[in-house]
């Protein structure tokens, strides 16, 4: 199958893969698929696969179809053999079930984040119908600051926006953190869930990054963005433990104006002693 979605979600896995960020298998990528993009291979789909539990319910997404990353599978293999490692799956009619109906050809089911992704798909739904990607990655320096800072959206949004002037412009509501737990589950699903109702990127404390977008670039493009945010945070981190001057609240304030953006006002607070990592 070579079709104009295939290429992007194999360039995506490939780029992500080349950054670190897909050790062994981990990581998954889902997007829900448009009409015409389920039209252009319909021929290739079997309608007639096993109906398989979803594991929680997402009636907004009913008879939907969605690309997405299998459970076991490596990113770096994605590009080699599409159709063995991923799947487009369909839900059913009242958002409880879903079927494979493309892909998986030696088995296998969807990413054991199955739940997390769709869950979050629906919320991204009904926030704006035109957000479709959902890409969770295990970037090194993320990972590493959810050792060093605390589990606290303001504190963690403030300290990688100070990093770059373009943070916060692409992502001007911040970012959320999930203390860490189980993978795979219902809980991290609905506390991801209540963090992508208004943001787009999530932060899973000692496990890795959750980041939302309209299309694969914007999905990527706010991954590579917080990390790299996140690497220079480290290397001034490995000096002081204090910045000798950073990015104001009110020069922050003056972004606003010039790039059309509105920055969460709560990330804003004044800083007592130029320390890391407080407020």
């Amino acid at each position: 199958m070579d079709t104009r979605l295939v290429r992007d979600f194999t360039k995506l896995c490939s780029d992500g893969y080349a950054q670190g960020w897909h050790e062994r298998n981990g990581g998954n990528l889902s997007y829900r698929m448009r009409d015409e993009e389920v039209e252009e291979i319909r021929d290739l789909l079997d309608e007639n696969a096993e109906w398989r539990e979803i594991g929680t319910e997402v009636p907004d997404l009913k008879n939907e179809y969605f690309m997405m990353t299998g459970s076991g599978k490596y990113f770096r293999n994605v590009e080699l053999d599409f159709e063995d490692n991923v799947a487009i799956i369909r839900v059913n009619e009242d958002g409880t079930k879903y079927q494979i109906v493309f892909g998986l050809v030696n088995g296998g089911r969807p990413t054991s984040e199955l739940p997390t992704h769709l869950m979050n798909l629906e919320v991204l739904k009904q926030r704006d119908p035109e957000m479709r990607v959902v890409y969770h990655c295990h970037p090194a320096n993320t990972i590493a600051l959810t050792f060093l800072l605390p589990c606290d959206d303001q504190i963690f949004t403030r300290e990688i926006w100070e990093m770059m002037t373009e943070c916060p412009i692409i992502f001007p509501k911040g970012i959320g953190t999930v203390e860490w737990m189980v993978p795979g589950g219902r809980e991290i699903a609905v506390k991801t869930c209540e963090i992508m109702k208004t943001k787009d990127v999530a932060v899973w404390f000692h496990h890795g990054m959750f980041a939302c977008g309209h299309d694969f670039d914007e999905a990527f493009g706010l991954m590579h963005a917080v990390e790299k945010a996140a690497e220079i945070l480290l290397k001034v981190m490995s000096v002081s433990d204090r910045k000798l001057q950073t990015i104001t609240p009110e020069g922050f304030r003056e972004i606003e104006p010039a790039s059309n953006v509105k920055l969460d006002e709560s990330c804003l607070y004044e800083r007592v002693d130029g320390r890391i990592g407080r407020k």
